[in-house]
């Protein structure tokens, strides 16, 4: 009843939405196929209220990474950040947990230093500043008056 041409013409649409299909999901995903062009970097905070992982990770504004896994280590924080690679973080730059606008989502914003150590895969920085709890200042502010 259906001709060669059609049975074709029905494989190559398969093929080509199947091909689409992958493609979105490597990239929407953020699979890594042919090898990893981040590097990893490791954070201990005193309190990351908000923060979640995927969360942003910029420097001046301009996103350089995210967060990868959030754990917790000695009563603190340890916040893994995968970092582009390429991305220069010398040993004495400042993490610092922030929020976009008045109320919105939180973000790592490193501050570079003046050292010429740049940190490997797997480095730490040693200085962090820990989320602001509006809640708490609010509070403060309200119990003080």
């Amino acid at each position: 009843m259906y001709g060669k041409k059609t049975e074709i013409s029905v494989g190559v649409f398969m093929m080509i939405g199947i091909a689409c299909l992958v493609y979105l999901s490597v990239n929407l995903g953020g699979v890594d196929l042919f090898g990893s062009n981040t590097f990893t970097i490791n954070a201990r905070f005193g309190s990351i209220e908000g923060l979640e992982v995927g969360s942003s990770v910029e420097i001046a504004g301009v996103p350089v990474g995210k967060v990868k896994r959030i754990t917790l280590e000695e009563d603190e924080a340890l916040l893994h950040m995968e970092i582009q690679k390429g991305t220069r973080i010398t040993d004495d730059t400042i993490a610092s947990i922030r929020t976009k606008g008045v109320i919105g989502d939180k973000f790592v914003k490193l501050s570079p230093g003046g050292s010429d150590d740049i940190l490997g895969d797997d480095g730490s920085l040693t200085y962090t500043e820990s989320a602001i709890s509006i809640e708490e200042l609010i509070n403060k502010y309200i119990f003080e008056n």
